[in-house]
């Protein structure tokens, strides 16, 4: 069984989906289907990247409970096998690897 992806967060940012950091324990939900009129974003004069929609999170916490349950049980925590976002999405191709250098196998 393949191991969790791993995304950097500049990579997860722009591609929807839920993401889970193990260290600081924050769930982040990507979801590129909202459309906000533009004139909210250019009357933002901080100049921030982010701007704050709402203090609530329009989650409900049966089904994100239910997903993480889902997730843990696939890959159990300290599980080896996890691998980088992108690498996953190579397809099948052959790796081709080089001879040993002392002959042996």
């Amino acid at each position: 069984m393949a191991g969790p992806r791993r995304f950097d967060i500049d990579d997860l940012l722009i591609r929807p989906g839920t993401y889970f950091n193990p260290e600081t324990e924050v769930l982040v939900i990507v979801d590129d289907s909202p459309q906000l009129d533009s004139d909210v974003a250019e009357a933002a004069e901080d100049g921030g990247d982010w701007l704050l929609v709402s203090d609530e999170t329009p989650l409900d916490e049966h089904g994100r409970d239910e997903l993480l349950e889902a997730f843990i049980a696939r890959f159990r925590p300290g599980t080896s096998g996890a691998v980088a976002g992108d690498e996953d999405d190579l397809g099948e191709e052959e790796i081709e690897l080089e001879p040993d250098p002392d002959g042996h196998d």
